[in-house]
């Protein structure tokens, strides 16, 4: 069984920044895509950033790029997303996700409990 455990959401003004990170935990042989994915109210689930941690090679929501930016340890099964320039839009819940496979274009197996991350003045 493997534990997501997600932190770093909050409240943040308009313009502002926050640190999302997630560390993986449990009887794992070895997780190798990581990402988040978000849900806003009354919206469906939808991806915002995806990392293969041993290549780095990363995917993208348009939405979002250019201000996310994901980075992932494959040593310690963690990965972490720095958001940038934050709008009232990325207002959602934030899930980390993790699959033992390499891919980027859908969403592993295993999901954390969610963060909060409310935009607001």
């Amino acid at each position: 069984q493997v534990q997501l455990v997600e932190s770093g959401g909050g409240l943040v003004q308009p313009g502002g920044s926050l640190r999302l990170s997630c560390a993986a935990s449990g009887t794992v042989a070895r997780l190798n895509t990581m990402g988040w994915y978000r849900q806003a109210p009354g919206k469906q689930r939808e991806l915002v950033a995806a990392v293969i941690l041993s290549s780095y090679t990363t995917k993208y929501a348009e939405s979002v790029k250019g201000r996310f930016t994901i980075s992932g340890d494959n040593t310690k099964n963690t990965v972490y997303l720095q958001l940038n320039n934050l709008a009232p839009e990325d207002t959602a819940v934030y899930y980390c996700n993790a699959a033992q496979g390499f891919v980027l274009s859908r969403a592993g197996d295993y999901w954390g409990q969610g963060t909060q991350v409310t935009v607001s003045s």
